[in-house]
């Protein structure tokens, strides 16, 4: 029995609602519990508004009630997870005194487990004198550094998009009220995006410059490929996978000079992210931004999720190893893939480097399962900016058009063999 697309929706925000509600339920942490009332309620409302036909009224319900109502809540209230507060503190410190992290840190709170990058959008809370109490709204709302994050997120969306020659439409198809541009929206509405968005935002510039990466090299932009990338791994040291997928990518679309060049401008950027905090702090910055996550540091990290690696450092220190071993495994597995069979569409990337970030973090030492959202967003959103039956390949100087049952013609030729 195959369902409408009304029944699928319709469920779709049901299974929403349910997932959001089992955090009031079993979290022990309050911005969880606000989000998970607020979000339920929103993708209730989503669900009734789709049974009805009105997707258009659907897709508002859910973003007001999973993002806007909570987010502006708990900023405006000065709540959120300890992610906020140390990328905050992060961009304090890097204005006050050139250091990012603290020295010797004795808790959980003060170690800063991200790379110099990070530091930059807590800033904007630094620049506005605002130390989370008492301070007027608009300094809550501008320094928060969630908003920064959702705005590096839509903001190198929408250069993606741009970038694999999307309008403002979309393509056509069966999102909720129109085609896959239109799955973009939803995206940002369910659980995957508008959970850390709300309560603390961390993965978000990270997701949104592997994104912007992908499409880049997809359009043949080598440089601009580069500098996402460094950006990506200034962040987070998970971004490094990325950087095997985009240059697999520009290589096999373009050829070996463009990935060379974007393999060059992606190091070289990178390190100069990162190597004045790695002069000034080694110590620290090899304590908390790599010991740390891996469950090394003289403090145990909270990200403690029942997953295989965590569950295998709990057998002893050999299991600590063996994680590693089969972390590295899964690693090299991955980039002989990319060897033997590159990928040649953005989707195919985006797949494949979603598959190698989950690998990563099932099989890391510590990882929590909320890490699992990042390589989600990928595919859907690599399947957003793509029109069914049109796949974006590029080979030289000459684009594979399935619909002209895969006839090479020039790259500045348009449908129907007339040039620009």
């Amino acid at each position: 029995m195959t369902l409408s697309p009304t029944a699928r929706w319709t469920t779709g925000w049901l299974l929403a609602a349910a997932w959001a509600l089992s955090f009031p339920l079993f979290s022990a942490l309050a911005p969880h519990r606000l989000w998970g009332w607020c979000a339920a309620a929103g993708y209730l409302g989503a669900a009734a508004a789709t049974a009805v036909g009105r997707r258009r009224a659907a897709l508002a319900a859910a973003l007001l009630g999973a993002v806007a109502v909570p987010l502006l809540w708990l900023v405006l209230t000065g709540q959120g997870q300890s992610e906020v507060t140390v990328i905050e503190r992060s961009g304090r410190l890097l204005l006050d005194s050139g250091r990012l992290y603290v020295d010797r840190p004795a808790h959980v709170e003060e170690y800063t487990p991200y790379l110099p990058g990070m530091a930059l959008l807590g800033v904007p809370r630094a620049l506005l004198g605002g130390d989370g109490s008492g301070d007027g709204w608009v300094v809550r709302l501008l320094g928060d550094a969630r908003i920064w994050c959702a705005a590096a997120l839509f903001g190198c969306l929408w250069a993606a998009r741009r970038l694999l020659g999307g309008g403002p439409g979309g393509g056509r198809g069966g999102g909720p009220g129109g085609g896959p541009g239109r799955l973009l929206p939803v995206l940002v509405a369910s659980p995957v995006v508008a959970l850390p968005l709300t309560v603390s935002g961390v993965d978000l510039p990270l997701a949104g410059l592997c994104c912007l990466a992908l499409a880049a090299a997809a359009s043949g932009r080598p440089v601009l490929t580069g500098a996402a990338l460094a950006g990506a791994c200034a962040l987070k040291w998970t971004a490094l996978p990325a950087v095997a997928v985009a240059v697999a990518l520009l290589a096999v679309l373009r050829g070996g000079r463009p990935a060379v060049r974007c393999a060059l401008v992606a190091a070289g950027g990178t390190a100069l992210l990162v190597l004045p905090a790695a002069l000034l702090q080694p110590a620290e910055l090899w304590r908390q931004v790599f010991a740390f996550p891996t469950g090394r540091a003289p403090v145990p990290t909270p990200a403690s999720s029942p997953l295989p690696g965590r569950l295998l450092t709990e057998l002893g220190p050999w299991g600590w190893y063996l994680a590693m071993g089969l972390l590295l495994s899964g690693g090299l597995a991955v980039g002989l893939s990319l060897l033997a069979r590159p990928p040649r569409t953005v989707v195919a990337a985006a797949d494949r480097l979603a598959l190698g970030l989950t690998l990563a973090f099932l099989l890391a030492p510590a990882g929590r399962f909320g890490y699992l959202a990042l390589p989600v967003l990928l595919a859907v959103w690599a399947r957003s900016v793509t029109v069914p039956g049109v796949s974006r390949v590029v080979t030289g100087s000459f684009r594979l058009r399935p619909s002209d049952g895969g006839r090479p013609t020039a790259r500045n030729e348009r449908p129907g063999g007339h040039f620009a």
